[in-house]
């Protein structure tokens, strides 16, 4: 990945996750807006634990009267797992999902109107108020290798009886073929992309390119792989990071 000239106007953006599916996103808005290249690239993606991986843990599913989905992806994983070790799972196993949409999704895996679903209103705490009423469950909560560590926190701190079980990891996509292209910023939302880049390109220079980031992980992540940190989202007066961007490129390109 090559340095740009410096002094040179903003044109080309490199955003590290997959395209907006809706045509609507502030990205298109932000690009033609200001006349930008914006392209996306995931720099990370998500892998199934392997079956026999998973043994290892001595994680035993059907012994669980509960499981918590914090997303999509736990979803897939769960229902992945126990197909490959052609597991029964119970009618009257309860699904306990972090918001409505992940509720709805288990239909693609089972017959929603038969199971005991409940969800909460998209945040953490909300799902454990949801949890108070379900105290005498054993939990089993499908995670990624790589988790936020709140989760399994607040439920040793409310008393819950749960399992934690690796289901999928966070591994690094393949950039080799964006060796020899140029971008004015590179924008990151989690400390995994900033690994990744690494992994993919261990002599990364930053020289004028400008890096941003999402989040404060993301943001520590940055400068502690000593990278220089141009542009910083939410803040103040830029809490998405289509602002943040717009508001240094404005400032940038005068």
């Amino acid at each position: 990945m090559n340095q740009n000239n410096p002094g040179v106007k903003i044109k080309k953006i490199l955003v590290s996750q997959p395209k907006p599916e809706n045509d609507k996103s502030p990205f298109f808005e932000l690009a033609k807006k200001n006349n930008l290249t914006i392209d996306f690239r995931p720099f990370i993606q998500v892998e199934g634990v392997l079956s026999k991986d998973f043994r290892k843990q001595k994680v035993n599913i059907p012994e669980h009267s509960g499981v918590i989905f914090t997303s999509r992806t736990a979803v897939d994983h769960f229902f992945r797992i126990a197909k490959e070790l052609k597991l029964v799972i119970p009618e009257t196993m309860k699904y306990f999902c972090i918001n409505e949409a992940t509720a709805f999704y288990l239909q693609k895996y089972i017959v929603y109107r038969k199971r005991k679903i409940f969800y909460g209103k998209g945040k953490l705490d909300d799902l454990i108020e949801v949890l108070m009423k379900h105290k005498d469950e054993k939990f089993l909560v499908p995670l990624s290798d790589i988790h936020k560590q709140d989760i399994p926190r607040k439920l040793r701190k409310n008393k819950f009886k749960f399992t934690k079980a690796i289901l999928y990891k966070t591994v690094s996509s393949d950039l080799s073929d964006l060796a020899d292209v140029n971008y004015d910023i590179l924008v990151f939302y989690s400390p995994s992309g900033i690994k990744s880049l690494f992994q993919n390109f261990p002599d990364f220079k930053q020289n004028e390119i400008k890096i941003a980031s999402f989040g404060q992980s993301t943001a520590k992540a940055v400068k502690e792989a000593g990278l220089r940190l141009d542009i910083q989202a939410p803040m103040p007066k830029a809490p998405s990071m289509t602002m943040a961007l717009e508001n240094f490129i404005l400032k940038h390109n005068k």
